[in-house]
């Protein structure tokens, strides 16, 4: 595992710029930053993101998390009417065991 400032890349076998539940990719994310002293990660944009499910823990490179705030959700205009959730907060509840 590779870390460059504060975001880390690689291990695993999983990818680093993903949200995973049960095992499963369920999002992808752009623009995160690691604030592990604060116990939190944000998220500029979680896209592709229709199976994930916000009320349980999900996965991010080795954290375990729950999203606490979302400042903005939309519906993007194309075929699949994409939901794209911008400036998330999500709390460190734990890590991952690989």
């Amino acid at each position: 595992m590779e870390v460059q400032g504060n975001k880390i890349h690689g291990g695993g076998g999983r990818d680093p710029n993903a949200i995973y539940q049960r095992g499963k990719m369920v999002a992808r994310v752009v623009e995160p930053e690691i604030d592990e002293a604060g116990k939190e990660v944000r998220f500029g944009q979680i896209t592709d993101n229709d199976e994930l499910r916000l009320p349980d823990e999900c996965e991010f490179q080795k954290y375990v998390l729950i999203v606490r705030r979302i400042a903005h959700s939309t519906k993007e205009k194309s075929a699949q009417r994409e939901r794209i959730l911008r400036g998330v907060v999500a709390e460190i509840v734990g890590y991952r065991e690989h």
